[in-house]
């Protein structure tokens, strides 16, 4: 048993970004970070954008590199797996059996991809995306331009699907909506996005049942869909979503419903426990109801909040939801919190055919719960302070270009 210290449980980007905070707020004494993958911290996004392309060169994902963690005495035990937390005797077990005492614990365990329970899943060239070895058998398959399948139409479905169709595979996404992305964008967006990957002639199945994946001598040769449509490919994605690691937690008895349940400040039901991320469920002090958000701007941005809690300066998380994507030749930032059926409508302004526009999600009071920029930059904090007025909006202010934005929450 060691001595004890600060612990982090996560070696992600929330992970890194909680040692930093940690100690550029003043924490000297013993700080461990425990990572499941054997890599130095490093960030997601890459996975399925620039580094599947081969456009990102690998070192630009770490967060640091491994002599930034040694000048701050930082242990790294990476390759090393949590498998039980004692809140009571305060101490964290590897799966190695050896035990750490802690006086402080922050959770940053994250996520991982959905599976299905499919004849054929476990067969060669069946591939989630959650890892960098897992881009780059996603890269070395779009390298060797072979037909790829897509099961879902969410965001990691059609990033992989527009670096795979720029590489020049042949791509086919097999979505069981109406649209892909129609759960976090709506109909009105969502047909933007399917008509700009037609347009790189990505095939789709849409409202489609998976049946089964075709293999032959234990490798993927396709997906059968449910009316008996077969999709040769030679690489099967699936991309249908993430389950939040928070089986560490639960077993431990802290409270989770939708991840780890935490108050304005990150704080867990443990006093002496916090949580970031993917994972963290929390009381949102902006938008007054609880959100969990699994995107690069919480991993990067909580852990700052969470160490000065961690410090006994609780800090409220305040920051709103915030996500990005690049496909093809757009480039879009979305910021707010507008999930399904939450919304009234959606008014955009700007060349929605040419790809140049804003889009607001407004409540039932004209209220804007949420934005995107589409090929449109530096507009983010206008949007932000449209969100953070809480005035109801019209329409046709909204909609027109020449009413400066930062008048409309000015107003």
């Amino acid at each position: 048993m060691t001595e004890t210290g600060f612990i982090i449980v996560g070696g992600g980007l929330a992970g890194a970004k909680a040692a930093e905070a940690l100690r550029d707020q003043g924490y000297d004494g013993r700080l461990t970070l425990v990572g499941a993958e054997r890599h130095l911290p490093y960030e997601r996004p890459p996975l399925s954008k620039g580094y599947l392309a081969g456009t990102s060169p690998r070192e630009e994902m770490d967060v640091h590199d491994a002599e930034w963690y040694a000048e701050r005495q930082i242990t790294l035990l990476l390759g090393s797996s949590v498998v039980e937390l004692n809140p009571e005797r305060h101490t964290v077990t590897l799966e190695t059996a050896r035990s750490l005492r802690y006086d402080k614990l922050l959770l940053a365990t994250g996520s991982r991809p959905r599976t299905l329970s499919l004849p054929g899943i476990g067969a060669e060239g069946v591939q989630t995306l959650r890892t960098v070895d897992d881009s780059d058998r996603i890269a070395a398959a779009v390298r060797a331009r072979r037909p790829i399948a897509i099961i879902g139409g969410g965001w990691i479905g059609m990033e992989v699907a527009a670096g795979a169709a720029l590489g020049g595979c042949t791509v086919t996404v097999v979505e069981a909506a109406p649209l892909p992305l129609l759960g976090v964008l709506g109909p009105e967006i969502a047909r933007v996005f399917l008509g700009l990957h037609r347009q790189h002639s990505v095939e789709f199945h849409l409202g489609a049942e998976v049946a089964e994946i075709t293999t032959s001598n234990e490798r993927a040769t396709g997906v059968r869909l449910g009316d008996g449509t077969t999709v040769p490919a030679e690489l099967v994605l699936v991309g249908v979503g993430a389950v939040p690691n928070i089986e560490l937690a639960a077993t431990a008895g802290l409270q989770v419903d939708d991840g780890v349940l935490v108050d304005e400040a990150l704080q867990t039901s443990d006093p002496d426990i916090v949580a970031v991320g993917d994972i963290a469920n929390q009381q949102h002090p902006v938008l007054l109801r609880r959100v969990r958000v699994e995107h690069w701007a919480n991993a990067l941005n909580q852990p700052a909040a969470a160490a000065a809690t961690m410090l006994g300066r609780p800090t409220p998380y305040t920051e709103l939801p915030y996500f990005f994507t690049d496909q093809y030749d757009l480039g879009m930032e979305y910021v707010g919190h507008a999930p399904p059926t939450s919304y009234a409508r959606v008014v955009t302004r700007g060349d929605v055919e040419a790809r140049e526009f804003l889009a607001f999600w407004l409540g039932a009071d004209g209220q804007v719960m949420a934005a995107m920029s589409v090929n449109l930059w530096d507009v983010v904090n206008d949007l932000k302070a449209l969100i953070l007025s809480g005035t109801s909006m019209d329409d046709g202010a909204l909609a027109d270009p020449d009413v400066p934005l930062s008048r409309l929450a000015a107003d």
